[in-house]
């Protein structure tokens, strides 16, 4: 499939499907005219990485994990090293401290809304 059709089956820019291949994150064939064609399980892997990068991990650290990780197709998958164990290991503690902080920060609006709603004001700027 052409770059236009992956971009739109994954909502994700041309842009960034050609910055995915500029980093190693995914690559392509080149048709005789110089295109881009990328295969089907292509759209798993862009989803993939799109997922990866909500997570917060930044492409370098997202090269090192995709081939440790099978993707839908069922591609070959290899056994990630102690290093990357430990980097990773390290973003999910990242991860849960975040996910704290939004779990306090909702517990802070909920209290707020609670209070409003309670008086019919509508809780000052």
């Amino acid at each position: 499939m052409r770059i236009g059709e992956l971009a739109r089956r994954t909502s994700v820019s041309e842009r960034s499907l050609r910055y995915y291949e500029k980093q190693g994150l995914m690559t392509a064939e080149r048709t005789p005219g110089g295109h881009r064609e990328y295969p089907e399980g292509a759209v798993d892997r862009v989803i993939r990485i799109q997922e990866l990068f909500a997570a917060g991990l930044c492409s370098e650290k997202i090269a090192q994990l995709l081939p440790c990780m099978r993707d839908a197709d069922g591609g070959p998958s290899r056994r990630a090293n102690s290093q990357l164990v430990s980097d990773l290991t390290t973003e999910r503690k990242r991860i849960n401290r975040m996910i704290d902080d939004l779990l306090r920060s909702r517990d802070v609006l909920d209290e707020v809304i609670a209070t409003a709603s309670e008086t019919g004001e509508p809780p000052a700027p």
